[in-house]
C-alpha cells in the first residue's frame, strides 16, 4: 500500500528525498523513510518519553497517557490520515513519533521553566530541542552524531523555530523566514498531534475526575456524538461511553480533515511536492464548523481541565524543581557528570538545557532530591 506508485503526485517519496547530512548508501529492502522511523524507534530519547509528562505526571496513574503513548496515538492517526490522502505513510509515522523526541519533564510546565532559564542564552524550544537530539545529542553510530535522519524527517520534526534559531539552519530554516510550508505529510503529523491530544486529554480528564460527563454537555463536538451513541446504544453508560463517545470524535475529524484538505488540494492544482512547498499556507485543514468546534473544546479544555488547581500546583512544582536544578547545575558545573562539563560558558549552558531536557518526570525528581534533600546524603 505504501509502494511509490500508490502515492499521490504531491506526496513526499523516498526516492526523491533531499537526503541526509552524512551521505549513506541506501539499504534496497528498507525505503528512507522507513528507515527513519526504525532509527527513531530504537533510540534512547524515545524510550525515556515512557515516563514524560503529556497531562499528568505519570506516577499519579497507570493509565494516564504519557509522552510516548501520546506519540503512538498520533502515529496511529497519522497513518490512517496518510492512507486515505495517499501520501508516504512512513514518514507521517516517522515524524509522528519524533515530534516530543526533546520535550522536558513534566510536559509544558517543564519546557517553560526551561525556556526562562535560557532566555538570554539563546532560549529554549521543544521542536527545535527534538531536532537537536536526532541531529547531535543521539550516540548510536561510529561515524556521525545524532540519527542522521532524511530532510523531509528533520523538516517535519520542526513545525515551530523562531527567526533566529531559523537564521542558523541553512535550507532547513528557510520556510520560517521566507515563507512556504513543509511537506503536506509534515503537516498531517501535526493535525494528527492536535487530533491526537484534544480527544485524549478529555479521556485522561474523566479518568482523573478533573472533569466530569455533566461539564463536557457544553462542549458540542462532545454533546453531539454522545447524543448519537445514546440513541444508538440505550443503555450505554461509564467507560463504554466515554470510549464509544471518543472513538466517534476522532473518526469524525479525521473525515473531516480528509474532505477538506483534498478540496484544498484540488483548488490549489497541486501536482508536486515541491508546489506545497512554496505555498504561504497549509493545506492540511478541517473544514470552518469542524474548526469552530474544535476551538470551543479547546476553550472548554484550558479552562476546565488544563487550568484545573491540583493540575496547576503541579505545573507549579515541576517549574521549581527544573528551574532550580538549572539554576544549581550552571552555578556549580561540577554537579554535572563529566560528558555534560564545558569550559566555555555558553557552551555549557546549552548542554545545561539538553541535560535537564533529556530527563524522564521521575529522574528529575531523583536529581532534585540528591542535590537539594539532606535525607539523600546518602545517594550516589
Amino acid at each position: 500500500m505504501n509502494s511509490e506508485e500508490h502515492l499521490a503526485p504531491y506526496a513526499a517519496r523516498s526516492s526523491q528525498s533531499r537526503g541526509r547530512v552524512h551521505s549513506e548508501h541506501d539499504d534496497p529492502a528498507r525505503p528512507a523513510f522507513q528507515r527513519d522511523r526504525d532509527r527513531i524507534v530504537h533510540c534512547t530519547a524515545f524510550r525515556r518519553l515512557e515516563y514524560k509528562t503529556q497531562v499528568f505526571l505519570n506516577h499519579e496513574g497507570d493509565l494516564f497517557r504519557t509522552r510516548l503513548t501520546h506519540s503512538i496515538e498520533v502515529a496511529q492517526i497519522g497513518r490512517s490520515l496518510a492512507r486515505r490522502l495517499k501520501l508516504n505513510e512512513d514518514l507521517v509515522e516517522a515524524i509522528s513519533l519524533a515530534h516530543d523526541l526533546g520535550h522536558t519533564p513534566f510536559g509544558h510546565a517543564g519546557q517553560d521553566a526551561l525556556n526562562t532559564c535560557m532566555k538570554d542564552h539563546g532560549g529554549f524550544e521543544h521542536n527545535l530541542q527534538s531536532l537537536r537530539v536526532v541531529d547531535v545529542l543521539e550516540e548510536r553510530y561510529a561515524a556521525f552524531d545524532g540519527l542522521n535522519l532524511s530532510y523531509e524527517t528533520r523538516e517535519g520534526i520542526l513545525k515551530h523555530c523562531s527567526r533566529r534559531n531559523a537564521e542558523q539552519l541553512g535550507d532547513l530554516g528557510r520556510r520560517f523566514l521566507e515563507g512556504g510550508s513543509p511537506s503536506i505529510e509534515a503537516q498531517v503529523a501535526n493535525l494528527a498531534d492536535e487530533i491526537a491530544y484534544n480527544n485524549h486529554d478529555i479521556d485522561d480528564g474523566l479518568r482523573s475526575g478533573y472533569i466530569s460527563l455533566e461539564d463536557l454537555a457544553e462542549v458540542r463536538i462532545w454533546e453531539r456524538h454522545a447524543a448519537a451513541v445514546r440513541e444508538q446504544y440505550p443503555g450505554c453508560t461509564g467507560r463504554r461511553l466515554i470510549s464509544e463517545t471518543i472513538r466517534r470524535m476522532i473518526s469524525g475529524q479525521v473525515e473531516d480533515l480528509t474532505a477538506a484538505t483534498l478540496a484544498a488540494i484540488n483548488e490549489a492544482d497541486i501536482r508536486h511536492v515541491d508546489q506545497v512547498r512554496a505555498l504561504s499556507r497549509p493545506l492540511v485543514q478541517f473544514s470552518s464548523p469542524m474548526r469552530e468546534e474544535l476551538q470551543q473544546l479547546k476553550q472548554f479544555l484550558l479552562r476546565r481541565l488544563y487550568r484545573h488547581y491540583l493540575v496547576q500546583r503541579m505545573t507549579d512544582k515541576a517549574q521549581r524543581i527544573v528551574t532550580q536544578l538549572f539554576e544549581a547545575f550552571a552555578e556549580e558545573p561540577l554537579l554535572l557528570p563529566p560528558a555534560y562539563q564545558f569550559a566555555d560558558r555558553s557552551k555549557q549552558l546549552r548542554s545545561i538545557a539538553d541535560y535537564v531536557a533529556g530527563m524522564t518526570d521521575r529522574y528529575a525528581m531523583r536529581e532534585f532530591r540528591k542535590i537539594f534533600s539532606a535525607s539523600e546524603l546518602e545517594l550516589r
